[in-house]
């Protein structure tokens, strides 16, 4: 994430990595006030075993775009919030110029992102296929639930 004041929202991948347990690593790194350190995690991490990255960055948004540049590994942008409803940061991960590649989620879609990162890994990987498959197909389950306390909700004209 571009910094500590991202994690709000990338927190959510977190959460959604632990629970299909996939290992992974959270730093802060800045694309224009850490460049140094964007480029020797970008250009490491195929070395330390990393498969595929998220990067989450809001306003200019480079993140995504300078470590896809610096590596081969597959490159999930999450823009985040901030100026203009997100649309900066949006516009930013996704205009990626050619052969630089950049997968976009929706604005603070963290855990999309590591939904898609999931799914990518367990091309290769069997066990985390069949996580999530029980994970996706326990999707339903809130909205029955939900549906179940709507068919409690009394208004004179309903009529369900």
């Amino acid at each position: 994430m571009g910094s500590t004041s991202d994690l709000p929202v990338m927190e959510k991948a977190a959460r959604e990595l632990d629970s299909l347990e996939i290992p992974f690593e959270m730093y802060a790194l800045s694309a224009h006030r850490t460049p140094t350190e964007v480029t020797r995690f970008a250009s490491n991490a195929e070395a330390r075993g990393i498969r595929v990255i998220i990067a989450g960055a809001g306003m200019a948004a480079a993140l995504p775009g300078v470590i896809a540049a610096q590596t081969t590994l597959p490159v999930i942008g999450v823009p985040i919030k901030g100026m203009l409803d997100g649309l900066d940061a949006l516009l930013s991960i996704v205009q990626m110029p050619p052969a630089i590649p950049v997968a976009t989620v929706a604005v603070n879609g963290a855990q999309n992102a590591a939904v898609l990162a999931a799914e990518m890994l367990a091309l290769a990987d069997d066990d985390l296929a069949a996580r999530l498959k029980v994970a996706k197909a326990k999707l339903g389950d809130k909205i029955v639930k939900a549906n179940e306390e709507l068919a409690k909700v009394e208004y004179k004209f309903k009529t369900n």
